[in-house]
């Protein structure tokens, strides 16, 4: 972090913040300043871009470069924006809806291609902005305005596909839990390449409720706060842990095994399995995982792309380099 005093006021704009009142963006929003005043960022050396949806408003309320893109595109347009301007602080502000269903794809490849961008994803499990239709992360069964005798899809995981997906960052919070979404914030931006942060908030009108089994202070026997290098143990009086039954996770009072153990969470091993493993967890029996799950070094595709135009560039002639400017692609590099 920066030694710099900076108030997270300064990284606020002038526009009055329009969302629900008691909605969970206002949360994501204020540590989100937070972490750009812990990070001791200017104003000019940051970018936030979004989509559509309510989470979509956000560079309106940044006192920051800012792009308020087409629905599902942020990533696609964030991903111009980093590889021509590598010097900005590129963050996407995205939602379950924006990200994941006509943003998909773009999802998917930005983390493939560990682009050097934070993604804010603010899910609700439900449509906001369009008043209440199912959404890919919304429960099965759920009853919504495109689903009223109830889902019948699967809901989709954001951090086992950004996992799938090879992204180098990937880490969840609650927006109720200002410390550790602060925190997680902070870590993203340090982090050099893909970096989700992924945030399990609550839409009031249309979804209110769906994450109190994680929220609530008397639930903390569903949530696991990880810490790289630390045993993986949670509950209200620390007394449960995880530990491998062969190859199976299973839960144990942390009275009745040997310290030894337990399973020791291991973000930072490239090679490790853990982190699959812990998006996989089936939530009836096992504890949310929330913290940093996946944290490695990864090739950038920006820098690569900027790399490769240097060779090529370097080995043309001026006559070659005309060609190619005209369109002429018959040129060849010796």
């Amino acid at each position: 972090m920066s030694d710099m005093k900076i108030d997270k006021k300064n990284y606020a704009s002038a526009q009055e913040v329009k969302w629900c009142s008691g909605c969970g963006d206002y949360s994501v929003l204020k540590q989100a300043q937070l972490a750009l005043a812990d990070l001791g960022l200017r104003n000019e050396e940051v970018v936030f871009v979004s989509g559509i949806g309510c989470s979509s408003r956000f560079p309106y309320y940044m006192n920051t470069y800012g792009y308020h893109t087409m629905h599902g595109r942020a990533m696609a347009i964030a991903t111009g924006v980093r590889t021509q301007n590598p010097e900005l602080s590129v963050w996407v502000a995205t939602g379950d809806g924006d990200a994941l269903s006509i943003g998909g794809n773009h999802f998917v490849h930005a983390a493939k291609r560990n682009m050097n961008m934070v993604v804010i994803l603010m899910d609700n499990r439900i449509y906001g902005l369009t008043k209440g239709q199912v959404s890919p992360t919304s429960d099965k069964g759920v009853i919504t305005k495109t689903t009223p005798y109830g889902s019948i899809d699967n809901p989709l995981d954001p951090v086992k596909l950004a996992l799938g997906a090879g992204a180098t960052f990937v880490s969840r919070s609650t927006g109720k839990n200002q410390k550790l979404l602060r925190e997680l914030l902070v870590k993203a931006h340090q982090h050099k390449g893909f970096s989700l942060v992924h945030i399990l908030q609550n839409c009031l009108i249309f979804n209110d409720n769906v994450f109190d089994r994680y929220t609530d202070k008397e639930n903390a026997e569903h949530s696991l706060i990880l810490e790289d290098g630390k045993p993986m143990i949670f509950g209200s009086e620390m007394d449960k842990g995880i530990v491998l039954d062969g190859m199976t996770p299973k839960v144990v009072n942390v009275a009745d095994v040997d310290p030894a153990d337990i399973l020791v969470h291991d973000a930072t091993n490239e090679d490790s399995i853990l982190p699959s493993m812990l998006s996989s967890l089936p939530l009836d029996k096992f504890p949310m995982p929330m913290g940093v799950i996946r944290q490695v070094e990864g090739e950038c595709y920006g820098e690569s792309m900027r790399d490769q135009q240097e060779q090529v560039t370097s080995k043309l002639g001026s006559g070659d380099l005309q060609q190619l400017l005209r369109g002429n692609n018959t040129w060849t590099v010796a």
